[in-house]
């Protein structure tokens, strides 16, 4: 117990682990950190935060991309906030030391299954989308992606000598039926909040795994009757996604087509420094359930010149106060500051037009915190 505070306070305690990872992901954290802290001083909230090593830079430190301990101490965290991991550095490593299986390793290990990317489009950003404004006006999309089975986990794989001059490479892409019909529960649950609307994508008419994907959705939509539910292949939804996105609410599909449908989405919006994510798993007592972070990458690119987008990490956080910490309100509060921050011209280089107020990652930062003290808790 903390002296002080009483039990309604301690419910309001949140212990934080914050990875910031490679590239721009050390300066989004920071970034992020100035809109905890304005929580934690300025509403219900006490937040700690504990940074810990994920990705390259744990390599660097301890010869691995996620260690045992830093696993034991964020799984006992309320939740996780991530950078980015992963840059040329490190390319040329092992497979199984690389900065990706990091991330995927907390991802199964703490059986966060359900990935929610939404691609919402903010009214002053319309234009920097490469569609036509009318086509993405007032989008918003919430692709939901199957986050620990599929190709990405499946065994076998790997890439074996077939003769001297030939190799072969291979990946399994495997489904049980509790591990489709655990995501479409939560996709349905989704839609039925929403639009109730929801629409399954894969590929059942030549992969045997989304054959049993499809019918797993289709029975698990007889609980839902209320939900409106349809089916399409990826290939004609990655299509659908650019020629009419807005005939789309909630969409739940595999790992890898969520992977790649939800970069797809994130160009309607005009930047991958738009979008947050969520990866959620079953509530336990023991584990954390839940972790958060922007969809783009590490960036390494222009990594240390104060340019990268901190909005996703901040929305990232978002999601965190709306799911972790059942507080819709400051979910609301900040989506409400971006929106008016955007409304106002300022602009990162990623979504900056000729019309707009170029702005650094810190300054886009201090903004959000400006705007957080002129409203009102």
């Amino acid at each position: 117990m903390i002296v002080g505070w009483n039990q309604e306070e301690m419910n309001n305690v949140f212990n934080i682990s914050l990875l910031p990872g490679d590239g721009i992901g050390k300066e989004i954290s920071v970034e992020a950190l100035k809109i905890l802290e304005w929580f934690s001083e300025n509403t219900d909230l006490k937040i700690n935060v504990k940074e810990e090593l994920v990705g390259g830079i744990s390599v660097d430190e301890y010869d691995s991309p996620l260690t045992n301990d830093t696993l034991k101490n964020i799984s006992h965290s309320d939740a996780i906030l991530l950078g980015a991991v992963g840059g040329p550095k490190w390319e040329s490593l092992d497979f199984k030391k690389r900065p990706e299986r990091g991330l995927l390793k907390i991802r199964k290990e703490l059986d966060l299954f359900a990935n929610f990317r939404p691609a919402i489009v903010f009214d002053a950003l319309a234009e920097s989308s490469t569609l036509k404004t009318e086509i993405i006006k007032n989008l918003d999309i919430l692709i939901i992606r199957e986050l620990t089975s599929g190709i990405y986990f499946g065994e076998p794989r790997g890439i074996e000598q077939i003769d001297e001059e030939n190799k072969r490479g291979f990946n399994t892409l495997a489904y049980t039926t509790e591990e489709v019909k655990r995501i479409a529960k939560v996709g349905f649950e989704t839609a039925k909040a929403r639009s109730k609307k929801i629409c399954s994508v894969d590929k059942a008419n030549v992969l045997e795994s989304t054959e049993l994907w499809r019918e797993v959705v289709t029975e698990v939509s007889k609980d839902y009757p209320d939900v409106e539910l349809s089916h399409m292949y990826v290939d004609n939804a990655s299509m659908q996604l650019v020629r009419n996105p807005k005939q789309f609410d909630v969409i739940v599909t595999t790992n890898m087509f969520g992977d790649i449908l939800s970069d797809c989405a994130s160009m309607l919006t005009g930047s991958l420094g738009m979008l947050p994510s969520a990866s959620i798993g079953t509530k336990t007592e023991n584990k954390c359930n839940a972790m958060y972070e922007p969809v783009h990458g590490s960036a390494p690119d222009i990594a240390g010149k104060g340019i990268a987008n901190p909005l996703a990490m901040i929305l990232s956080v978002a999601m965190m106060f709306k799911y972790s910490f059942l507080k819709p309100e400051y979910f609301d509060l900040i989506n409400k500051v971006v929106n008016k921050i955007l409304n106002d011209g300022y602009r990162t280089k990623d979504i900056c037009m000729e019309k707009n107020k170029l702005i650094s990652t810190q300054d886009m930062g201090d903004l959000v915190v400006e705007e957080l003290n002129n409203e009102k808790i």
